[in-house]
């Protein structure tokens, strides 16, 4: 009886894995090198008082990636794909362009992380960084999208690194849920650019861009569509759970202390002599395969939105001599992200503002467009947005629109 229960319950295991995708990849991804610093300031600076943010935030996560999948499910098209369709040429291209100047500030920021973590082991970044991106391009190039996809799912496990570390500092477990219960807003600048920047590294353009290609790519139609939810809602859920628990590993040791940390890399280095050397290794091997995981997954989200303009072919089913323009700009854009941290004394910051601002201009525009499209009957048929979710995203629209202001109005670029 016993070995039947265990039986069924891996049985559930492995059809919840089987639906697992793009979701997950897509929510994983989101933890990237600038978002775990994101997380990493917050925690050590604010405490468990950011906590609240994450279980909002997460919702709108959900809303937004569940249209993307939606629309890509029923039309087998891509983001950009569809914009050039419905709003012509001009605007597609001005999409486009913002997505490439701004995934790639993000990109190198991904490379910049590597470099990090490979360092806070010993390894050069003269030798860490030329290895990880021929590994990455070997694996893009080599594989059907399905293996892809497995690959990248495999690398997401780092977020175990980072429930472990957390877990090793014993935080106040009460005290942790009634932070992330209640809303608790301080009105000083530094805090209203956190939340701006969570809100930023959560809910992104490209993250949006890459669900509904992936999507499309992975052949997947209407009849997927509750699996693909399941996917969406995991992969959020799961991908918040991460960065709420960057947030507590930071809080309980670094804030409980005094200590206030600017990087992930800072973060890991501090918590050595407090939490022991396990739970540095654990925060700069989880900061690596985050950083990885993205300077994939970005990418990718560039050229499927770029060759969808232009019409080229584009999909990680096609050889490289059959989309030559898809795998060729994929290339360039991880080898010249990897070029650009290799430079010796090169100020990064000022690169990955750029790619931030350009984020936050490009956010509430492509938000606009996805609800036009999710809306158009003619377009989706009978799967168009209901009114709830009409409301949930016109909410969180008008909350980002804010927040883009705001950005602008504290913005002030440093060298």
């Amino acid at each position: 009886m016993a070995w039947q229960q265990v039986k069924r319950r891996a049985q559930r295991l492995l059809l919840i894995l089987s639906i697992l995708g793009p979701g997950l990849i897509t929510a994983s991804a989101d933890n990237d090198a600038p978002g775990i610093a994101t997380y990493s300031m917050a925690g050590s600076r604010y405490g468990y008082s950011f906590l609240w943010l994450i279980l909002w935030v997460t919702v709108g996560e959900v809303v937004i990636q569940e249209i993307a999948a939606r629309m890509g499910s029923a039309t087998g098209k891509g983001l950009t794909d569809l914009i050039r369709e419905e709003f012509g040429l001009k605007l597609t291209v001005l999409v486009s362009l913002g997505l490439l100047v701004a995934n790639f500030g993000t990109t190198v920021a991904q490379f910049a992380g590597m470099a990090a973590a490979s360092e806070l082991f010993g390894v050069s970044r003269y030798i860490a960084l030329p290895i990880v991106t021929i590994g990455i391009y070997v694996l893009v190039t080599s594989g059907s999208y399905r293996f892809v996809e497995k690959v990248l799912l495999t690398l997401s496990l780092y977020s175990v690194a980072y429930i472990v570390s957390a877990l090793m500092t014993r935080p106040p477990w009460g005290e942790v849920l009634k932070q992330a219960l209640v809303p608790s807003i301080q009105l000083d600048p530094t805090y209203m650019l956190a939340v701006l920047a969570t809100i930023g590294t959560t809910i992104t353009p490209w993250g949006a861009v890459y669900m509904q290609a992936s999507v499309a790519d992975r052949g997947a139609t209407m009849a997927d569509i509750k699996n693909t939810r399941i996917d969406v809602i995991f992969g959020a859920a799961m991908g918040n759970v991460v960065s709420a628990f960057v947030i507590i590993c930071t809080a309980a040791t670094l804030f409980m202390r005094g200590i206030a940390v600017d990087s992930a890399e800072q973060a890991a280095m501090a918590l050595a002599p407090i939490a022991g050397r396990w739970a540095e290794v654990l925060f700069g091997g989880g900061l690596m395969g985050a950083s990885v995981l993205a300077a994939s997954v970005l990418p990718l989200a560039t050229t499927y939105a770029v060759c969808e303009v232009f019409g080229w072919e584009r999909g990680l089913d096609h050889k490289p001599k059959e989309a030559p323009a898809f795998y060729g700009l994929f290339t360039g854009l991880i080898v010249f992200s990897m070029l650009v941290v290799l430079i010796p004394g090169l100020p990064l910051f000022p690169l990955m503002s750029l790619s931030q601002v350009a984020n936050a201009v490009l956010l509430p525009l492509v938000l606009i467009l996805m609800l036009r499209l999710v809306n158009n009957k003619e377009l989706m048929g009978a799967h168009t947005n209901k009114r709830w979710l009409n409301v949930i995203a016109s909410v969180f629209v008008v909350l980002v629109s804010l927040a883009t202001v705001a950005l602008f109005v504290s913005f002030k670029p440093r060298g």
